[in-house]
C-alpha cells in the first residue's frame, strides 16, 4: 500500500504518557494541547500500562503469576503454544482481508489492556473535522524483545524462535492500530518506542549484532508500511542513529535538547534521509531533568532549535525543508515528571511550534 503523504510543518505531536490515572483527562489534556496531531495516551501509572506488559499479551508461554511477566518455555503446553502462535500469525497474514483478521486475532488491543487506545478513538469519533494526521505507538521490537525474559531470566531477544515470536506480536499489534486508525482518512503516524536502542555497543548488549537489530525494525517497519501507515522510531537517548537513518523509517525522533551535537555527527546518513523525504521530530523540550524542566522557557528552547537548525542547514539543507520537514515534541513522554513539570513541557512545546509556524513571530 502507498504511503500517504504528510508535511508536518513542525506541528507539535507528543510522545505518549502522562503522569495521570484517569484516561478521560488525560485524552481532554492531548486535545487541549495537540489537536492537529491527536495521540492515544498511555498511563504508566497504572498497572498494566508500562512498555512491556501493555504490549505482552497473545505472547506464547506469557505468564503474569508473578511479580514479572516472563516468559516459560518449559511447561508442556509451550511447543504447542508456539506452533498455535505462529499458525494464526500465518492465518492473519496470507489472506487478502488481514485487517479483518486482525481485529479477532491475539494482535488487538483489548480495551481492558489499552484503554487509552479506546478512549481516543471515542473522541475522534465526535470531531466536527478530521485532524491533520494522528498517532499511536508499539514498544519497539528491539526494547520489547530485551525487555521481556524467560524463566531463567534471559532477555528472549536471545532465543531465535521466542525472538521471533516477539518480533511479529509487535509488528501485528503496531499494524493492527493503523487500522483502526485510518478509518478517519487522514496520515496515520505509528511510533516504535526502542529507549534499549541506546544501549546498542555497550557491554550490556555486546552479542547483538546490528544485521539481528535491523531485521526486527524492518519486519515491524514493513508492517506498518502494509497498512498504509508512517513509522516514526524514537530513542531517548543518544544511540547510533545510522541504524534508524539508514532504516525505511519515515520519522526519526531524538533528544534535540540533550544530544544534537552527537546526532549531527551523522551528517552523511541525515542528507539522505531527508532527501528521500524523511522527517525529524525534534525533541527539543526537555522531560528528563527537573531542573532543566524549570530553567528552560519557551524562548530559551526556541532559540535552540534554531541553532540547531543552522547547524544542519550547513549541510546543506535549506531552512524551508527542515521546517516542512519537521515535527515539534518533547525529549520523551512525561509520565514520570510531576503533573505541573508534564504541563509546563507540553505548554512549551505548543508553543514553540507555534513561534516556528508563525516564522519566529
Amino acid at each position: 500500500m502507498n504511503k500517504p503523504k504528510f508535511k508536518p510543518s513542525a506541528l507539535p505531536a507528543w510522545i505518549g504518557s502522562l503522569p495521570l490515572t484517569d484516561h478521560d483527562e488525560a485524552v481532554r489534556l492531548m486535545m487541549a494541547y495537540t489537536p492537529d496531531i491527536p495521540i492515544w495516551i498511555q498511563l504508566p501509572h497504572n498497572p498494566g500500562e508500562g512498555m512491556v506488559a501493555q504490549f505482552a499479551p497473545g505472547m506464547p508461554g506469557l505468564d503474569s503469576s508473578g511479580d514479572k511477566l516472563r516468559v516459560v518455555t518449559t511447561s508442556e503446553n509451550f511447543d504447542d503454544e508456539l506452533l498455535a502462535f505462529f499458525e494464526e500469525y500465518m492465518a492473519v497474514t496470507d489472506d487478502a482481508d488481514t485487517t479483518r483478521n486482525l481485529a479477532e486475532s491475539r494482535f488487538s488491543l483489548s480495551e481492558d489492556i489499552a484503554p487509552g487506545f479506546y478512549n481516543f478513538m471515542e473522541v475522534l469519533d465526535g470531531l466536527s473535522q478530521p485532524p491533520v494526521a494522528v498517532k499511536g505507538q508499539v514498544t519497539g521490537p528491539f526494547t520489547f524483545a530485551t525487555g521481556l525474559v524467560d524463566e531463567a531470566g534471559r532477555a528472549v531477544f536471545y532465543n531465535e524462535q521466542l525472538r521471533d515470536a516477539a518480533v511479529k506480536l509487535i509488528a501485528m499489534k503496531a499494524r493492527w492500530q493503523v487500522a483502526r486508525l485510518k478509518k478517519y482518512g487522514v496520515p496515520v503516524i505509528l511510533f516504535l518506542d526502542e529507549p534499549a536502542l541506546a544501549g546498542y555497543g555497550s557491554s550490556a548488549f555486546i552479542s547483538v549484532s546490528r544485521a539481528e537489530i535491523d531485521a526486527a525494525l524492518g519486519e515491524v517497519i514493513d508492517a506498518v508500511h502494509a497498512e498504509g501507515g508512517l513509522v516514526g522510531v524514537h530513542v531517548c537517548a543518544n544511540s547510533e542513529w545510522s541504524i534508524i537513518l539508514e532504516s525505511a523509517a519515515d520519522i526519526v525522533s531524538f533528544d534535540a535538547y540533550s544530544f544534537f551535537d552527537k546526532f549531527a555527527i551523522y551528517e552523511d546518513q541525515i542528507k539522505p534521509f531527508m532527501a528521500r523525504g524523511g522527517i525529524l521530530a525534534w525533541g527539543i523540550v526537555p522531560t528528563g531533568d527537573v531542573d532543566a524542566i524549570e530553567k528552560e522557557t519557551t524562548d530559551s528552547l526556541y532559540k535552540l532549535w534554531i541553532k540547531s537548525v543552522e547547524k544542519l542547514g550547513a549541510m546543506g539543507l535549506s531552512h524551508d525543508a527542515l521546517v516542512e520537514q519537521s515535527l515539534i515534541t518533547p525529549s520523551c513522554g512525561t509520565g514520570s515528571l510531576s503533573l505541573d513539570h508534564a504541563e509546563k513541557v507540553i505548554r512549551m512545546n505548543r508553543e514553540i511550534s507555534e513561534r516556528i509556524r508563525e516564522g519566529g513571530a
